[in-house]
């Protein structure tokens, strides 16, 4: 015990924490590849049989890790199967759409707990091995832990945020094309596989939603809960609004395009708004950064001359 140092024990934790989320990330990456994968192939019309035996053929040592993941996970969503569904809305939000994704993410979870229970057993004899106590060994293990019991979660909100930035920018752009489409003469159906062929290089996120869409429209599921489900994948306000607006005008009979043409300039109208909010909250951002890092610049290079020459006032006498 006394030949172990600190620093081979930080060292060890370290690299056991290392090695736990690589592989978990890196299992998250696999299976977000398979899935975009098999979607894009399924979207394509192409045969996906030889992608599931690839599939089941993945063996070795990937494939008995992936089973365990999975177990894991199977165990966590046997004990809470309301928190299952919740975590597959969130999920889906953030772009994993596969069906064992919220298996796969409690597994994650799991894991990264098991690594960061090893990680603080490996820190106890460093601040065992000091009288008072080792700060240093106490703040890897109290930071291995909160990267595990957090660490997900945050990497889940942070995805999915940035997803919803995306759905909230392109929303309005949807809208003007579905308005442009539908005044052209095509019906809500049709414009929206037109709009998702004209989106798809710049809002390649909601373009995949949309495609599921689509999909449902075509395999025959009512219009409105088609367009609710839709609004529940994305996962912001307007999508929601733009959901009962239509389920309004389809029970009330209104005109689909005046109604389409008036909830497009209101989105725009919000557009311009929150632009506008940014732009005027840009000076208070600007305050701190000037404050710690302008400001001592330009103090420092309108106070050195003169601090120059009172020190060689000073230092050598009045001048002559």
């Amino acid at each position: 015990m006394g030949a172990l140092s600190l620093e081979t024990v930080i060292y060890i934790a370290g690299l056991v924490l290392t090695v736990g989320a690589l592989g978990g990330l890196s299992w998250m990456g696999v299976m977000e590849l398979r899935v975009r994968t098999l979607r894009r192939s399924r979207l394509a019309g192409v045969a996906t049989g030889g992608g599931r035996t690839a599939d089941k053929s993945g063996g070795g040592l990937s494939g008995q890790m992936l089973s365990t993941v999975r177990r894991l996970g199977q165990q966590s969503a046997v004990r809470d199967p309301a928190k299952v569904s919740q975590l597959r809305s969130r999920l889906m939000q953030a772009g994993f759409y596969a069906r064992e994704a919220p298996v796969i993410f409690l597994g994650v979870k799991a894991v990264a707990l098991a690594v960061a229970t090893v990680g603080v057993i490996l820190t106890l004899p460093a601040m065992i091995s000091h009288k008072g106590g080792n700060m240093v060994a106490l703040g890897v293990a109290v930071g291995v832990s909160l990267v595990a019991l957090y660490g997900p979660d945050v990497v889940l909100k942070r995805r999915k945020s940035f997803r919803e930035r995306e759905y909230s920018d392109g929303f309005p752009d949807l809208l003007d094309l579905l308005v442009a489409s539908v005044e052209a003469g095509l019906s809500l159906d049709a414009a929206v596989t037109r709009v998702t062929e004209e989106l798809e290089r710049r809002y390649p996120n909601l373009t995949v939603h949309l495609r599921f869409l689509v999909l449902e429209l075509r395999a025959g599921r009512a219009r409105k809960d088609a367009w609710s489900a839709f609004a529940d994948r994305l996962g912001i306000d307007d999508a929601r609004a733009l959901a009962t607006m239509l389920r309004q005008a389809e029970e009330m009979g209104t005109s689909l395009g005046e109604t389409l043409s008036v909830f497009s300039a209101d989105m725009r109208s919000k557009r311009m708004l929150r632009a506008e909010e940014k732009a005027l909250g840009l000076s208070a951002k600007l305050t701190v950064p000037l404050i710690l890092f302008i400001f001592p610049a330009l103090l420092g290079a309108l106070m050195l001359p003169a601090a120059a020459r009172l020190v060689r006032v000073f230092g050598h006498g009045t001048p002559h």
